[in-house]
């Protein structure tokens, strides 16, 4: 019987990891797939050791804090691995623990598939060595990962970006949304994404509120929605924005609602979002979008030094691979410098889609022009809306990447089960 581990420790991670699952059902329904994920997988099938989503980090400092909760994890997936034939271990991004689960899947001569692997390109790309090293075959979703780890002799294979598929096959609570339409007519609707990780939530949503206090000046008309990642931020959120009006002497009616993020991106004449995995599904579903993600003074320092990406955002960099073909490269620094730019430069600027901002202060004044902008000229918003079209149509080329990673994962494991 085929037995498949699977790591995934990120909610996106999660729901890219249990369609991978649903498709290899397909071609193997008696397979025992196991391992460490979220509620998305587990519905999918998968017997879970941990769930993964509910602990999701990010930064140095809160990795430390949490070391001795995945050493214990480690050790359950190094256990797994001695008591059971495994047939592959198929990891989902999360390399900061992913990395230790390869080291120890290749101890026991189980073959190690990254499926949507760490973004190695952009951000200390010394790990190259080690995707090298621990790593058998990668399956990632974007062409120029493909073209960067293969020029890096990493077995690499493109399938597509998941997000795509996903958002063609979504289904959407309507109910929820002809009730929202009918409350919100000829109205402007923003909709803010804070983020799936608390840290995220604590730190972005005050600057991304302050941003809306400036829209309202010049848009007082315009409805604003918090689409939380889950019902706790939903919770936080709202008491948060209940301080600040009490604060303020005022009465923002700003709505927050938990689990319905896919149906306020639909809603939305435009967004701002913490940056990550949901600026692909931004993409997909034609939202012009503001990007914001606030850091510590330390963390901005340290991104400088090990990130290699002119821009935080996918889909600023996938407009800018498609703009110059003739310079693959063109979305990342150079590697003399050791230390890049505290800010993007004017002609960087002048190239986002989405504009960005990862900045360790409050930058809420120059996101909200940007929101202004869009919402108080038609004709700009309708620009932004063509141009992510005509991105959407060049870098959404495979029908169903699932399918196609489930079936290069099967080729490569004839004969060991």
């Amino acid at each position: 019987m085929l037995r498949i581990f699977f790591s995934a420790g990120e909610p996106s991670g999660d729901i890219h990891a249990s369609g991978l699952i649903k498709e290899i059902r397909q071609l193997a329904p008696d397979a025992d797939i196991v391992g460490f994920g979220g509620e998305c997988m587990q519905n999918a099938g998968c017997t879970l050791l941990s769930d993964m989503t509910k602990h999701s980090i990010m930064w140095f400092a809160q990795a430390v804090s949490h070391y001795l909760k995945y050493r214990k994890l480690l050790a359950r997936a190094e256990a797994f691995f001695t008591a059971n034939q495994v047939d592959a271990v198929v990891l989902v991004d999360y390399p900061g623990f992913n990395w230790h689960v390869a080291a120890a899947a290749r101890k026991h001569n189980i073959p190690v598939f990254y499926f949507m692997p760490p973004q190695i390109w952009a951000w200390a790309q010394w790990r190259v060595k080690k995707m090298k090293r621990l790593i058998n075959h990668t399956l990632v979703p974007l062409r120029f990962e493909e073209r960067w780890l293969n020029q890096h002799n990493i077995k690499t294979d493109f399938i597509g970006h998941p997000f795509f598929y996903e958002m063609r096959s979504k289904k959407y609570d309507t109910e929820f949304l002809d009730l929202f339409f009918k409350e919100n007519a000829n109205c402007q609707i923003l909709t803010l994404l804070p983020g799936s990780r608390n840290s995220e939530v604590t730190r972005n949503t005050d600057d991304m509120l302050d941003a809306v206090d400036i829209v309202h000046q010049s848009s007082p008309n315009v409805r604003v929605f918090v689409a939380a990642f889950n019902q706790d931020q939903a919770d936080w959120v709202a008491n948060r924005i209940a301080e600040r009006n009490k604060k303020q002497k005022t009465n923002k009616a700003i709505a927050v609602y938990a689990n319905k993020t896919a149906e306020l991106i639909q809603a939305a004449d435009c967004c701002m979002a913490v940056s990550g995995s949901v600026t692909m599904e931004l993409l997909a579903s034609n939202k012009p979008t503001v990007v914001y993600y606030r850091v510590s003074s330390a963390g901005h320092l340290i991104q400088r030094l090990f990130r290699r990406s002119k821009f935080i955002t996918l889909v600023n960099i996938l407009a800018t691979d498609q703009a110059t073909p003739n310079n693959p490269d063109s979305f990342l620094y150079d590697k003399s410098k050791i230390i890049i730019p505290a800010e993007p430069s004017q002609d960087d600027r002048e190239q986002m889609l989405f504009p960005e901002f990862l900045t360790n202060k409050n930058r809420s004044k120059d996101a909200a022009s940007i929101l202004a902008n869009w919402l108080m000229n038609p004709e700009s918003l309708a620009k932004t809306k063509r141009e992510l079209d005509d991105l959407l149509k060049k870098v959404d080329e495979v029908q169903n990447p699932l399918k196609r990673a489930s079936e290069i994962l099967m080729m490569n494991l004839v004969g060991r089960y």
